[in-house]
């Protein structure tokens, strides 16, 4: 075949529309799969955070312009509790999100960390089982808890959450992710609309995070 232009653009054409049905059946093929497992892990969390429950109802909420849904846990007809999938922008990688369980009292039952890019053996220490973080809240109403502008607060920043050791930003952002998950409780219970939950920590983290890896790792954001 003589090589023209129209040839050549032809021919690049039955390349790319082969390579996007390529891209589609691949899609069709994992798009069932991978809502499973999003759906099974997520089911995995709220049995990890909640009391006992045989059914959930979930509700949608954005706070400080980020998306939370809150499941309400029934059992035998009557509510048993709370679980707020609640995440932050501040990790020390990006985005943290955590799955937090509530007693319907506002007890915190339990916190499962979804998902993380936080460094290796310090930050991801937040989803270790019995971690401090965990330890400062757990089996605790947060309102009882020392507060900072009515916020939990990590207590280099005044309040009384023990931080990671070497990693408070990542302290900080797990933090915040459960203050938002506390609002977006208290907002269903009371039925009030949830006020913003940004940490005042949050310029403090920012800071911190332009000094590099070494700010977290060598220990100097203690």
């Amino acid at each position: 075949m003589k090589s023209t232009l129209l040839n050549m653009t032809a021919v690049l054409f039955g390349i790319t529309l082969a390579a996007s049905a390529g891209v589609g059946v691949v899609n069709m093929i994992t798009e069932e799969p991978i809502a499973a497992a999003k759906e099974a892990a997520t089911k995995a969390a709220l049995t990890e955070v909640l009391p006992a429950f045989d059914a959930t109802e979930a509700e949608e909420l954005t706070i400080d312009e980020m998306p939370i849904t809150i499941y309400t846990a029934t059992k035998e007809g009557a509510v048993s509790g709370y679980a707020v999938q609640s995440m932050t922008k501040q990790g020390f990688g990006g985005v943290v999100r955590l799955m937090v369980g509530f007693t319907p009292e506002g007890e915190v039952v339990n916190v499962n960390v979804l998902e993380q890019t936080e460094t290796p053996g310090l930050g991801t220490k937040m989803a270790d089982e019995g971690n401090v973080l965990l330890a400062s809240v757990k089996g605790q109403k947060l309102e009882e808890k020392k507060l900072v502008n009515g916020k939990l607060a990590v207590k280099k920043d005044g309040g009384d959450v023990d931080a990671l050791t070497a990693a408070t930003i990542s302290s900080r952002a797990y933090v915040d992710a459960i203050n938002r998950a506390w609002m977006a409780y208290k907002s269903v219970v009371t039925g009030e609309a949830p006020a913003d939950a940004a940490s005042g920590a949050t310029a403090a983290a920012a800071a911190e995070r332009t000094n590099g890896p070494e700010a977290q790792e060598g220990g100097q954001n203690e």
